[in-house]
């Protein structure tokens, strides 16, 4: 919103011109959720240690994870703000799809905190029912899911890579798709939230990724000569991406090992829903296979070991699911693990850069 106003001032003051461009207010945005998250981190951590909002680890986790209980955690109360915050400052507030991505963080962070603070005033980690959280879940997505269908800007077909021309038009099926994909990308996010600094350095850099896609689907020339699919006013969410990846940054200052603070559900949950809707909105489903692709992996992970020890009766194929523990089970120190799953996470965003010529 502040972007609007300075950018009133325009015709008499010519350099702020430059507020109309989205490049120039994402880098705002970046640098804003940036600063905010170090200016409040020690004061949020402080008021998270004072209200004993403490991790408590599951008992069936890696021995070693013990000297981790009784760290603060609900760290996503930093990034959320931060966020919402740098976007309401720099982004059109006359845009659906920016209130759209607002109103996702807002009620999936509200879901996490509710998890959380169920899990701290219980003294163990044990929040909402599975069950619960997943309905919560699945109403809030089904909700966006009904906005992006009515909505008369945006269209039901799927953009398949690879594939020119082919974008087979779903119908209300593409309702359900909207509804899986936010609903998977929360948890599987969430999944990945286990080791100091794991979750938000992929979140990072999916959101990077998706700044640069958000930004070329909203330009209809660029669109076209990519071959991609141009989705009037969704340059903006480049606004969006860039936030998270400032917060996240400021974030990862606190969270990176040894970890002061963690990210909790309140921030684990509600990032992965972010991710997945703009991933959406920007028609570019398909490709957060391959940007998210370390989620996508940790969540497969737990899938095939709940689902082989019940076939099997007891039999496992990870040593311990999500998969980040089993590598910490066959003896990696967990820097090494964390390392060298970001180094994974930067390399699938490298992939998904080089389709956007595979047309």
């Amino acid at each position: 919103m502040l972007y609007k106003i300075l950018y009133m001032f325009q015709s008499d003051i010519n350099w702020f011109n430059v507020f109309r461009y989205i490049t120039f207010r994402s880098v705002l945005s970046t640098l804003t959720a940036l600063s905010i998250s170090f200016l409040f981190g020690r004061f949020v951590i402080r008021t998270l240690k004072e209200l004993r909002a403490r991790q408590y680890v599951r008992e069936e986790g890696p021995a070693r994870h013990k000297a981790k209980e009784g760290t603060p955690t609900m760290g996503g109360c930093l990034i959320i703000p931060a966020v919402v915050v740098s976007v309401l400052l720099w982004a059109d507030p006359t845009n659906i799809y920016v209130w759209l991505v607002v109103a996702v963080a807002l009620l999936f962070g509200a879901i996490g905190f509710t998890d959380d603070y169920l899990k701290i005033s219980r003294k163990k980690n044990q929040g909402l029912s599975g069950k619960t959280k997943l309905a919560m879940q699945i109403t809030v997505a089904a909700l966006v899911a009904i906005v992006l269908y009515l909505y008369p800007g945006f269209d039901s077909r799927l953009n398949l890579p690879f594939f020119k021309g082919v974008a087979p038009d779903l119908g209300w099926g593409y309702a359900l798709m909207v509804v899986f994909i936010i609903v998977g990308t929360s948890n599987a996010v969430n999944l990945t939230d286990g080791l100091d600094g794991l979750a938000i350095s992929p979140i990072i850099v999916a959101f990077g990724t998706y700044l640069i896609f958000s930004y070329l689907s909203g330009h209809i020339k660029i669109a076209s000569y990519l071959q991609i699919p141009y989705v009037a006013g969704s340059g903006e969410l480049a606004v969006f991406c860039g936030a998270v990846v400032g917060a996240g940054l400021g974030f990862l200052w606190y969270n990176a090992y040894p970890a002061e603070v963690f990210m909790g559900d309140v921030g684990s949950l509600s990032l992965g829903a972010i991710l997945g809707t703009v991933a959406i909105i920007t028609k570019q489903e398909i490709m957060l296979v391959l940007v998210g692709g370390l989620f996508v992996f940790e969540a497969l992970s737990v899938i095939f070991q709940v689902g082989y020890f019940k076939i099997t009766g007891g039999q496992r194929i990870f040593k311990m699911a999500p998969i980040h523990h089993h590598f910490e089970l066959k003896g990696w120190p967990e820097p090494k693990v964390i390392v060298r799953f970001w180094i994974i996470s930067i390399i699938l965003a490298l992939m998904a850069f080089s389709t956007l010529k595979l047309r």
